[in-house]
This record gives C-alpha cells, structure tokens and sequence, in this order.
C-alpha cells in the first residue's frame, strides 16, 4: 500500500543566543492508510515538534531549515515543509487531510465557547456547512466518541466535561472533516489507565471505520506494544530505531530503545529487594477510621478505614475522582475532615488524633508527616532557588545556623542524586525528574516517620519513573519511612507497595497485600484496573479484551 505521507529528511531549529537548536534532526518515516505509527521518547526528544512541523504550527521561533513533507492528497503530492505557516494552502490541510489531538485539552479547548461550536467550527471553515447541518453532524460526532446524552452534551462548556470527556471532544472535533490523518500528541498521558484503555479503543475503532494513518506519540512502551504497528524511537531530535513493532520489542538494536522498554516491564514485577520483605506488625503508626468529607452535597470520600504500620508503604489505588487525593490531604488537615478519627502515633509513642488536634499541636505533628505533591511546577515556588525551597522546613522547624541549614541542604541534594553544586539555581532550569527529586528532598529535610506521595510519579517519563520509585524505595530503607503511596496505575503499586487499598467514589472496595489484590483480586473494579493496564508485549495484546466494571453488578 501506498504512504499517504512521506517525511525526508526532516530538520526543525530554534534559533538561540547561542546558535541554533536543533529539535528535530534529519528525521525520515512514512504513514499508510489504516496503520498506526508510534513515535517514542522521552521528554525533549522532538516527537511534538515533529508532529507540530507537519502542519506547519511550530513555535516561534522555531523554523523548519531542511527535509520534505510530501502528502498526498488525491494523486497531487504537495510538500507541506514548503508551504507558508500562515497561507492559505496549510491552511486548507489542517483538519481537514491531517488532524491533531493535543496532550491538554483544557489549553487546548476555549473555555467561553460551548463544545459544539468548537467541534463545528472547522465544519463551517473548510466545507461552509449551514448551521443546521452542523449542529446535527456534531451530534453525530459526539455519538460516535461515546459521550453520553449528545443532545444536550452540545450545548455544555468544557468546564462540564470529566477528563476523558474532554480528550473525546478533542477526538470528535479532529474527526469532523473525516481526515486521512490523525496525530495523537500524548492524548491520554493525564487519564486514568480505565480512561486511557477507552480512548485507545476507540482511536483504533475509528481508524477501522475511516481507513486513517494514525501517528500516535507517546513516552509508555506499554501503550505502544498495544497499538502499533511500527515503531520510530527518537532521542534528542534524532531517530534511535524504526521498525514493525515485534522487531522492535523481540529484537532492539539500539541501547536506548532496550532501556525504554526495560523500564516498563520493570513496572511488571515488585521492586528488587522488596520481593519477601516482612513488615513487622508492631503498634499502628496511623490509624483511620470513619473518615468522611464533603464538599457541598457531594461526599467525597465516606467512611474510610484505613490502618499504616511502621516501614510499611500502603498504596491508595483509583480513578480520577475516587477521593485518593482527598484522603491524601485529610490526613495532613489540608482539606478539614467532616467525620472520623486519624490517629497517628508520635516518636515518642503518644498517639494523636490530627482529625481534632489544636494549631501549635498540627504544626509539631507536621514535622513528623510531610507531603510530595504530584505536579514538580506547580509545587515548587519558581521564585525561590533549590536551597531556599529544600531549606523552607528546615528554616520553620528552627533547624540550627544558616551555615548548618546550608550543610543539611547540601546533604539532601547529595541522598536524592542532585549535585550540591546546583543550589542557587531555579527550577525552571532543571528537568521535571529533577525537580520532582526537589520535592523528595524537601519532603525528607525534617527527617518525618510517614510520606504521603500523592501521584508522585505520574507526571515523568516512564525511565524516570522507575528511577524515582527505586529512590523512594532507597530512602525508606535509609531512613525507615512509612509511605502512603497514591496513584491511579496499578503496575506502580505493585512495583512499591506492603499493602493497597482500592477506592470507587470515595470508598475502598477492597485492601489487602499487594500480591494477593494484584493476583487474585475479589472486587470486579479492582479486576477492570488490573485488565486496563498495558502490557509490554505486542504479541500478547490484551486491553482491547479487558475487563469492563458495572457499578450496577458490584457487590453490596
């Protein structure tokens, strides 16, 4: 079969202070009609470039300076690298030969007009459709991407969609003008792993129906042995290896793809040294119980029970919404607790309830409970240097001189793989694995007894994941942390995890050891998470047969 696309010699620059960068480096590859090409790598390896340079809607100052881009278009090859960003011919190609999904759809949907009008607005641009005839094409659209109710789905705003309805959106609105070519940019990178299985099955359910190339980037070799048909591994802006995806997963050639896919089968086992360990049942360090919160009518979690014991990680597991984070927060007194006693036991063996403790009394439990946050940006002041960030709890707990909080810091940067050395700068300049390792360090600078890691994962590249959960696991030995771990992907909580708690809208539906709720999981919820998840083997697909959960079924 004939490519629809022809990529040469690719070469996209941002031009610098200091000369050009090179993004995208002499990149070639070729898409078919019906087939899926994944584009792998890590952050910073010029895969959305390369996909923005396509269309012609690369940043400024970013430039292509080489290569071609030639589609076809009905017998006629236009090179698209040719064409001017602004004029009318790239213009006429844009939703219409080739349509792109966006990693965000919040930046990427306007939050003033309704999804409707979105969706058909490429409709009126490219084809003058009459407003009726839009209106009932989008409805069509938004059947076909399963949002429920899309009669009156049309007229809502994007702030009324979940998550996953919004990346549907997205998907409906890249469908309206039937594309031979869909780029997907990361689409389900923030979904839950239910959410992320759904979008997957549909991208390729539609791509069955309209025979379309489909260009799907990501950083999970995990998605990727589920839906690719080849492969091309790139690395800063340079492609590693291309191939079917079989070679590529059975017989890598280059170090850098077998360390990407190393690092999600990783994911498949529990972590080295963590296979037999025995956390012994001494006195509780946390005990929970009847722990509920609202916010207004809506309980977001309800009557939860949960029990931590010293060196233990308890792993918290569920989608977006089942009131994890919630119970994250609870228990610091973030959010205040409506209902329930959170009873955590001091170094001293006092044991306090930090549901009803007094101000100076949270405040000196604090140092002993810390928190790392799930997003490395928002949780780090960008106005603040490494020192002052990591130093912040030392400096409020009246640590000792500024020449001691200095050698402290120093210290942390050193147990958390950060040169000291890097101290006055700011984390703008520093990668999001970096800066997550930032959020360790401040989180450990008090030397506390229990972590709550809310997601403290999920937002980095699959190598760096493992790499920051080996640390996590580092440290706890070091300094005999307890962890509540929290996440919506259950290959981590294997991989860290004593003990997991399930949660479905705000409550837990199942606990117990890792090994037996993995292996032999008794809740039909907890069987449709573990069926969600992907599997790094492309001759042993497995999601599109997953197991689906109905809340209508589950037990009582």
């Amino acid at each position: 079969m004939s490519p629809i696309l022809k990529v040469q010699n690719l070469t996209t620059v941002f031009p610098t202070r200091t000369g050009d960068f090179v993004a995208v480096d002499d990149v070639s590859f070729e898409l078919e009609p019906g087939k899926t090409l994944c584009v792998v790598g890590e952050s910073g390896s010029g895969k959305s470039v390369t996909a923005r340079s396509i269309l012609q809607i690369v940043e400024k100052p970013g430039r292509i300076t080489g290569g071609r881009i030639l589609l076809d278009r009905g017998g006629k090859v236009v090179d698209l690298a040719a064409l001017a960003p602004r004029g009318r011919e790239i213009r006429d190609v844009r939703g219409k030969d080739i349509a792109m999904i966006f990693q965000e759809p919040m930046s990427s949907l306007s939050p003033v007009h309704t999804i409707g009008t979105q969706i058909g607005e490429s409709l009126r641009i490219h084809f003058g459709t009459p407003r009726a005839e839009r209106r009932k094409r989008v409805i069509e659209l938004l059947r076909q991407v399963e949002i429920p109710n899309p009669d009156t789905a049309i007229d809502r705003y994007t702030f009324e969609y979940s998550g996953g309805m919004r990346q549907r959106a997205m998907i409906a609105m890249a469908l309206a003008c039937n594309p031979r070519i869909l780029i997907a940019d990361e689409p389900t990178t923030a979904l839950d792993v239910t959410t992320q299985a759904e979008i997957l099955d549909l991208i390729a359910r539609l791509q069955r129906e309209h025979d379309m190339a489909v260009m799907f980037i990501t950083h999970d070799m995990g998605v990727v042995a589920e839906i690719a048909d080849d492969v091309l591994v790139m690395y800063r802006g340079v492609v590693k290896e291309r191939g079917p995806v079989a070679r590529i997963f059975h017989a890598p050639e280059d170090s850098y793809t077998r360390m990407l896919i190393g690092s999600v089968t990783r994911l498949e086992h529990r972590a080295e040294g963590l296979e037999n360990r025995a956390v012994p049942a001494a006195a509780p360090l946390l005990t929970v119980s009847g722990l509920t919160k609202r916010f207004g009518d809506v309980a977001a979690i309800q009557d939860v029970a949960l029990t931590l014991n010293d060196g233990e990680t308890l792993g918290i597991v569920g989608e977006s919404g089942s009131g994890k984070t919630t119970i994250g927060r609870c228990l610091l007194r973030i959010h205040e607790p409506d209902a329930g006693r959170i009873d955590f036991r001091r170094a001293d063996g006092s044991v306090v309830d930090i549901a009803t403790a007094d101000r100076s009394e949270l405040k000196s439990v604090r140092r002993e409970m810390r928190m790392i946050f799930q997003d490395p940006v928002n949780s780090l002041n960008p106005r603040k240097t490494i020192a002052q960030i990591i130093a912040e709890p030392l400096n409020l707990s009246g640590f000792g001189s500024a020449r001691q909080v200095d050698e402290r810091t120093a210290d942390l940067m050193r147990q958390v793989g950060l040169p000291p050395e890097w101290r006055e700068r700011f984390p703008h300049a520093l990668s999001g694995g970096q800066r997550q390792r930032i959020g360790i360090a401040r989180a450990i600078a008090v030397k506390p007894r229990l972590i709550v890691a809310d997601e403290a994962t999920s937002a980095l590249d699959v190598s760096l994941r493992s790499q920051m959960l080996d640390l996590l696991v580092q440290l706890q030995e070091e300094l005999g942390l307890s962890f509540i771990f929290i996440s919506h992907d259950m290959s981590v909580i294997r991989y860290i995890c004593d003990r997991v708690a399930v949660m479905y809208r705000g409550r837990i539906v199942e606990a117990g050891p890792t090994d037996r709720v993995i292996n032999a999981p008794e809740h039909p919820y907890t069987r449709a998470l573990l069926s969600a998840i992907p599997h790094p083997d492309p001759q042993a697909r497995r999601i599109h047969k997953r197991f689906r959960y109905d809340p209508e079924k589950a037990p009582a």
